[in-house]
């Protein structure tokens, strides 16, 4: 039976991969430093799997700690989850953000070598892809050019760190999974999106505002060569990305292997809160703003590649994202 180490296992992502790894009977531990997610999720897990994972508190930056993870259990894989994530603060403390996802990886990736871990997924973004001339992105285009924020460079930092482990160690294998716009929760209502810090992508923010906690949703901008005015995004269901990743670990292979995780298709944002008024019921208060610096008008996945080589494709749509979150909403 496999081990698999999960950084960041407590965030919103890699608790449902963890569900997901479950049902093909891996073994678990997760480490995350609960800077941006709660303990309270390993509760949750095990109600849903029965199974309940290894924990380890300890931050990425901290070698000395994470050596002593690794010299604790054989790992078989390490799924890379852990990160910053808000693009906001990254452009107000760019060099935090270098320290804890480039440092941090750096960390894990000499530790991985230090005890002979050969396998990795890791969590990166479309932001790397920067701005193109189609608003529909393959993994065939060129990264790193046109980035808007730090966070999408420490995206991008990380891909090429990872090529280069590669290059030299021709036993190496990762799998670099670039995510577009993760929605949803998980069907039984126990986990769901739930970060600690002020959320800046939309999900999180209409849940907010719908609990009242937020008085309304600020759209930025009406006025983009869209069929309404708001920008277009791919949101894929956290349960379908969850998904792919037990894919991407069953096609692994020496090298690089990088794949898109979306749905291939649109929404706008006016769409994502009709659905979200038509799922809970009732209106949802927002206003229109000014457009943010970088924000493209359209962008979606190609996920052709990811359908051909991991036999993987979304199954669930943005109406059943919303019902999922409502079912969440409904439970806290």
């Amino acid at each position: 039976m496999k081990r698999i180490l999960v950084t960041g296992g407590t965030g919103y992502i890699g608790s449902h991969t963890i569900i997901e790894l479950y049902k093909r009977d891996y073994e678990i531990d997760v480490l995350d430093n609960l800077y941006n997610s709660k303990i309270t999720v390993l509760d949750k897990l095990e109600k849903i799997t029965d199974k309940r994972p290894g924990f380890y508190q300890v931050d990425l930056c901290d070698k000395e700690k994470l050596d002593k993870v690794f010299a604790e259990h054989e790992y078989d894989i390490v799924m890379h989850f852990a990160g910053l994530k808000a693009v906001g603060e990254s452009v107000e403390q760019p060099l935090k953000y270098y320290e804890n996802n480039v440092g941090g990886t750096v960390n894990l990736l000499e530790c991985m070598q230090k005890h002979g871990v050969k396998k990795i997924v890791f969590s990166s973004s479309a932001t790397v892809y920067g701005e193109q001339d189609t608003p529909k992105y393959d993994e065939s285009m060129s990264t790193g050019m046109g980035i808007t924020n730090p966070y999408g460079e420490t995206k991008h930092v990380i891909e090429e760190i990872l090529k280069d482990v590669a290059e030299s160690d021709p036993e190496f294998e990762a799998v670099i999974l670039r995510y577009f716009n993760p929605v949803g929760n998980h069907p039984s209502g126990l986990l769901g999106e739930d970060p600690n810090d002020i959320p800046n992508n939309l999900m999180p923010i209409i849940m907010k505002v719908s609990r009242g906690e937020i008085p309304e949703l600020s759209v930025y901008g009406d006025d983009y060569p869209t069929p309404d005015g708001s920008g277009i995004r791919d949101y894929i269901h956290v349960v379908d990305l969850a998904r792919g990743h037990v894919a991407a670990i069953e096609k692994m292979k020496p090298g690089v292997l990088i794949y898109n995780l979306g749905t291939g298709k649109g929404t706008s944002v006016f769409e994502m809160i009709k659905a979200f008024e038509k799922a809970s019921g009732r209106k949802l208060p927002y206003k229109v703003v000014g457009r943010r610096a970088g924000d493209l008008a359209e962008m979606y996945a190609d996920p052709a590649k990811a359908e051909k080589e991991l036999d993987w494709k979304t199954e669930l749509t943005v109406e059943d994202a919303m019902r999922d979150t409502m079912t969440y909403l409904n439970n806290l």
